[in-house]
């Protein structure tokens, strides 16, 4: 049996979830969530908790029943205290605006990266050197926040480009010269 599978998902006040077949719509103050799930695993509600079990004891159905119990529990989560990643921009000239909905990244190139943000992703500048990226549903809070981050890896020598807030960059040492060699 599934560690994670096996536990039940609270479902805090405020939040309405409304199971119907493998198909979950999650409603809660921060917005609505919406997922299919595999024909393999099953959600049963009880008072305040939902329940996922599996059909069978199949491969294919025990991996599904721990991701389907962290991906609903995920939504709940979503919808009632949203995901956000922060991430920092270090380099020369480097640096992040806001234009409307619109960010605006200059990261070194001879133009300017302007990103749209998804539905359900907004962002917000603490700094010109500091962003962050909010919303309802972690896969997508997450793969933006990697896209940004794509864009201008920090390079081992220097350390310039997008990294996550906290994330330890390994830094190398630069090119040693000859050692007595003539000039």
């Amino acid at each position: 049996m599934s560690r994670i599978g096996k536990m039940p998902i609270a479902i805090p006040g405020g939040v309405d979830v409304t199971i119907d077949g493998n198909t979950i719509n999650v409603k809660g103050p921060k917005g609505e969530l919406r997922r299919t799930f595999h024909d393999l695993v099953t959600f049963e509600r009880s008072d305040g908790s939902i329940a996922v079990t599996r059909a069978n004891e199949s491969q294919t159905a025990r991996a599904m029943h721990g991701l389907s119990r962290s991906l609903l529990a995920n939504m709940v989560t979503g919808v009632t205290t949203g995901y956000d990643k922060n991430l920092e921009i270090s380099g020369t000239g480097y640096r992040a605006a806001l234009s409307g909905k619109k960010l605006n990244l200059s990261l070194g190139f001879s133009h300017p990266v302007e990103i749209d943000p998804p539905a359900g992703i907004t962002f917000s500048l603490e700094t010109p050197l500091r962003l962050k990226v909010s919303g309802v549903d972690k896969e997508a809070v997450g793969e933006v926040a990697a896209k940004i981050r794509a864009l201008r890896v920090p390079d081992p020598y220097k350390a310039k480009g997008v990294k996550y807030a906290g994330e330890y960059i390994r830094r190398k040492a630069g090119k040693a010269g000859k050692v007595g060699a003539k000039a």
